[in-house]
C-alpha cells in the first residue's frame, strides 16, 4: 500500500499551498489532488454541507485508493475533520491556523487570523484561540475576495493589491506582530500581504507542519514510498478548461487536470 497515492482536497485550488509543501518533503509519492471548484467557497456555506461535501471529497479520494488523506482547507478541517476520522479507516490529516506558534512568538501580544467567515465561527478555531491565546489580543479578519483572486489565478497584479490593501486596513491599524494565514488559499497573495505589512510582521501558514506530519504519520503505518518520482494529478469538480491552466499557473508547471462527479 506505500505505493498508493496520498489524497488531497480543498474547496478549490488553495490547497495547491498545501500540496506544494508536501511535494517538497516528499518528493517520491505521487499526489491526487481534488478542488470542488463547483462549490468553491465553502466560507459562506453551512458547517452541515461543508461535511457533506468534505465527507464526498474524501470517499473518492478512498476510492482511488488513497493511503492518507490531507484535508487541506482550514474551514474544511474545522468543520468536518472529527467526522472525516469517524468514517473512514484510513488516516486523515487536518490543518489548523497557526494560532499556536503566532501567540507563543508574538512580542507585542497582538495577532491577526485572517480566515473565511466559516473558519472563524468553528468551535474547534475557538477552542485554538482559547487554549493558545491567554492573553494575547487576537485579531480575526475576514478576507472578501482573497479567495476570489486566487481561484481566478489573478495573484500579481494591482487589483490584487488593492484588495489586500482595503482587507489589511483594520490589521495596520491593529499594530500586531504576528499574521496567521488561516485559509490555504492566502499564500499564493503572501507577496502583497508582506507588501502591506512590512518586513517586520512574521506571517505564519500551515502548509510545512501539515507535510511535516503527513510524514510522521505515513512512517509511524510503515506507507512511506521508498522510491519513485512522485507523480501529482489533479482533479476538478469545476471546468477543467477553465480551472486547468490556473492549476499550472499555481503550481509552477504542466499538470494532468481532469473532471470528476461528485
Amino acid at each position: 500500500m506505500s505505493a498508493h497515492p496520498l489524497g488531497i482536497f480543498d474547496s478549490g485550488l488553495g490547497g495547491l499551498s498545501v500540496a506544494r509543501e508536501v511535494r517538497l518533503r516528499l518528493p517520491r509519492e505521487d499526489l491526487l489532488y481534488i478542488a470542488d471548484s463547483a462549490y468553491v467557497p465553502y466560507g459562506g456555506r453551512s458547517l452541515e454541507e461543508i461535511r457533506e461535501r468534505s465527507i464526498a471529497m474524501t470517499r473518492e479520494l478512498v476510492e482511488a485508493g488513497a493511503k492518507l488523506v490531507v484535508a487541506a482547507c482550514n474551514t474544511a478541517s474545522g468543520a468536518a475533520i472529527e467526522a472525516l476520522r469517524e468514517t473512514f479507516a484510513i488516516p486523515i490529516v487536518g490543518l489548523e491556523p497557526a494560532v499556536k506558534p503566532a501567540a507563543a512568538t508574538s512580542r507585542k501580544r497582538r495577532i491577526a487570523v485572517l480566515a473565511t467567515p466559516a473558519t472563524l465561527q468553528t468551535e474547534r478555531f475557538h477552542r485554538l484561540v482559547d487554549n493558545h491565546g491567554p492573553g494575547i489580543d487576537v485579531v480575526k479578519v475576514a478576507c472578501p475576495g482573497f479567495v476570489e483572486l486566487v481561484e481566478s489565478g489573478e495573484v500579481t497584479g494591482e487589483r490584487a493589491a488593492k484588495v489586500v490593501r482595503d482587507v489589511l486596513a483594520s490589521v495596520v491599524e491593529a499594530d500586531v506582530d504576528r499574521v496567521v494565514l488561516g485559509c490555504t488559499h492566502y499564500p499564493f497573495l503572501r507577496e502583497h500581504l508582506t507588501d502591506v505589512l512590512g518586513e517586520s510582521v512574521e506571517i505564519l501558514d500551515s502548509g510545512a507542519a501539515v507535510a511535516r506530519q503527513v510524514e510522521r504519520v505515513l512512517a509511524a503505518n510503515g506507507l512511506l514510498r521508498q522510491s519513485g518520482s512522485g507523480d501529482f494529478r489533479a482533479l476538478t469538480t469545476g471546468d477543467p478548461t477553465t480551472v486547468a491552466p490556473i492549476v499550472d499557473r499555481l503550481w509552477g508547471g504542466p499538470v494532468d487536470t481532469a473532471h470528476v462527479s461528485i
